[in-house]
């Protein structure tokens, strides 16, 4: 297969698994949602898959992707609100850079940890952040009236 195309179809799956994660964050109508996600996990597998392409080293992908985490905890960082002592968005920002891990992962091909990873995220945000999953040190009210967060 052709470089290019086997980096194309590598944007795709980044882009779908990146959907999968926004899904349950659109659903929930937090500030990152189903477009964000996507897009996040498309320009980290594009960034990813333009350094491999372009030099082949280990050494540019691993610069590439240090600059894509920091990069995308700014991102995330704008999906944090804090109102008195109630702090919302840490888990729409940890998708996020999660998201963007995805990306990485499938820019590289590797496909299943890509795929298995997007499946992982998604039941840690949907299932685990039901109220009526219980998790360590519980859930206050307050907690409960808008999860998952």
């Amino acid at each position: 297969m052709h470089p290019e195309l086997e980096m194309l179809l590598r944007a795709l799956v980044a882009t779908a698994v990146g959907g999968a994660v926004g899904y349950d964050r659109q659903k929930h109508d937090k500030p990152a949602g189903l477009r964000t996600h996507m897009l996040v996990a498309l320009g980290a597998c594009l960034f990813t898959a333009s350094a491999e392409l372009a030099s082949g080293t280990r050494l540019d992908l691993l610069r590439v992707t240090a600059a894509i985490a920091t990069g995308i905890g700014f991102l995330g960082a704008g999906a944090i609100m804090r109102s008195g002592a109630h702090v919302s968005g840490l888990t729409t920002a940890a998708g996020i850079w999660v998201t963007a891990g995805l990306g990485v992962v499938i820019g590289v091909g590797q496909w299943i940890l890509g795929v298995g990873g997007a499946l992982i995220t998604v039941v840690v945000i949907a299932v685990l952040g039901h109220p009526s999953i219980p998790t360590p040190g519980g859930t206050t009210p307050h907690q409960e009236a808008d999860w998952p967060d």
